[in-house]
């Protein structure tokens, strides 16, 4: 009897520097994330990710890539595109934390007011969003996403292999390690 042979998905779009990157350039591992930033689970990995990022200083830069699933989660798609016109002014982070950190205040009224508490342009971000304005960009990441073989969020990829583990701190430590001592 013959074992199947196990192959992981892998990253298909390669990082580049139109991707939003936390950490030293050259770091010796990378995590590209496809997330969703109204997805639960995504919002639980959050916490871990920033701590991991903390602990692994030197070690790990984190790359964030939009998977909107528009289809269950109805603010995805616009949370993103703020993020985006975030991104547009250099405050994409501070924005993508408190997207996160305000998981449950997506909808437009919410948005909007967490726009303003970050102070940035909330009527100028609205029209960019009302017009889908960034839409290109959240596609061709979704896209890449799906090239990569994500079909759920958070899903991912250390140092271009998807990490089919948890998403608890001690487990994405370990993976991290181990992808940084091969």
């Amino acid at each position: 009897m013959t074992t199947p042979l196990q192959v992981s998905a892998r990253l298909r779009t390669p990082v580049t520097d139109a991707d939003h990157v936390r950490g030293p350039r050259d770091a010796p591992v990378t995590v590209v994330e496809y997330g969703d930033f109204q997805c639960r689970f995504c919002g639980a990995a959050y916490p871990n990710l920033v701590e991991l990022l903390r602990q692994r200083a030197d070690t790990v830069r984190l790359v964030f890539r939009h998977f909107p699933i528009a289809n269950v989660h109805p603010y995805a798609e616009s949370a993103a595109e703020a993020a985006e016109a975030a991104g547009q002014r250099g405050r994409f982070w501070e924005m993508h934390d408190w997207l996160y950190e305000h998981q449950d205040q997506l909808d437009p009224v919410h948005l909007s007011l967490g726009v303003e508490q970050l102070g940035l342009p909330a009527d100028e971000i609205g029209a960019e969003v009302a017009r889908q304005a960034h839409g290109d960009r959240v596609r061709h990441d979704f896209v890449g996403g799906i090239r990569s073989g994500v079909n759920a969020t958070p899903t991912l990829f250390i140092n271009d292999v998807r990490h089919d583990g948890d998403h608890d701190l001690p487990s994405l430590l370990a993976a991290v390690d181990n992808a940084a001592n091969p």
